[in-house]
């Protein structure tokens, strides 16, 4: 028989106590790719989107793909703010969380995993080639 702790969950309903072991921190350094875009949401709420690739370590599972490339999303003012100062081939660092967001969009219901961005800083400005 097997142990129902170990079995996946469908069950989306939050975990309840405050010493559940759970953590969902993101702590990412990495290249900015394009510039941060601003977009109002039909609700109203401002948000600033920004794209960071960031090198996988020497010696992954997957070495024909070397990166990783994270979509990152930023709600409150001063992580807004940061992001919206970036340029391409910044370093940039980030933290927050993994989210995963539903829409709708012309194929049905879609959903994706972002980065909530809690704290965003640059780390060093992009370097210009000459």
């Amino acid at each position: 028989m097997t142990d129902p702790d170990d079995a996946p969950s469908t069950d989306n309903r939050p975990v309840s106590g405050p010493d559940d072991g759970h953590v969902n921190k993101v702590h990412l350094r990495g290249r900015v790719s394009a510039a941060a875009l601003q977009r109002v949401l039909p609700s109203g709420d401002v948000i600033v989107t920004a794209r960071l690739v960031v090198r996988r370590p020497v010696g992954t599972t997957r070495p024909r793909q070397p990166v990783d490339t994270l979509d990152c999303l930023a709600w409150s003012a001063r992580p807004r703010r940061s992001m919206l100062a970036w340029e391409p081939g910044a370093l940039v660092e980030v933290e927050g969380a993994v989210r995963r967001r539903f829409g709708r969009g012309p194929a049905g219901v879609t959903s994706r995993v972002e980065i909530e961005v809690t704290s965003a800083r640059r780390v060093r400005t992009a370097t210009r080639p000459g």
